[in-house]
């Protein structure tokens, strides 16, 4: 794994890298940064985007405040139900490394303070 220069290493970022690896795998040859989005870069979505929030919120004691999964990732399934909600929802928004890493820090999800970052 590559990690761009300037990239934390501290045991937060230490742990989280090691959940995504688990949770969605992490490419090998990808330079990886804080930008770097997990759903459009990493190609995580569906049940694993699922896993890996309810990860953050039990390892991590994040609290999801304002989290809204359909922002970030396509239902898992199709659900007629579900798409109905999510109507207006089409165009995903990029959930990065560094957004989970402040949510991590500071144990909760503010979508405004976090999508702020890029």
């Amino acid at each position: 794994m590559n990690l761009a220069p300037n990239f934390p290493e501290d045991p937060v970022m230490q742990q989280l890298l090691q959940l995504l690896h688990e949770e969605i795998g992490l490419p090998k040859h990808k330079t990886l940064r804080l930008q770097t989005s997990i759903n459009f870069d990493l190609g995580c979505n569906g049940a694993e985007a699922k896993q890996l929030v309810e990860a953050l919120e039990q390892d991590f004691a994040v609290d999801l405040g304002d989290y809204d999964a359909y922002r970030y990732f396509h239902p898992p399934v199709f659900d007629v139900f579900l798409k109905r909600r999510a109507k207006g929802r089409g165009d995903k928004v990029p959930l990065t490394i560094g957004m989970l890493y402040l949510a991590i820090k500071t144990h909760s999800w503010d979508t405004q303070t976090l999508e702020n970052l890029s």
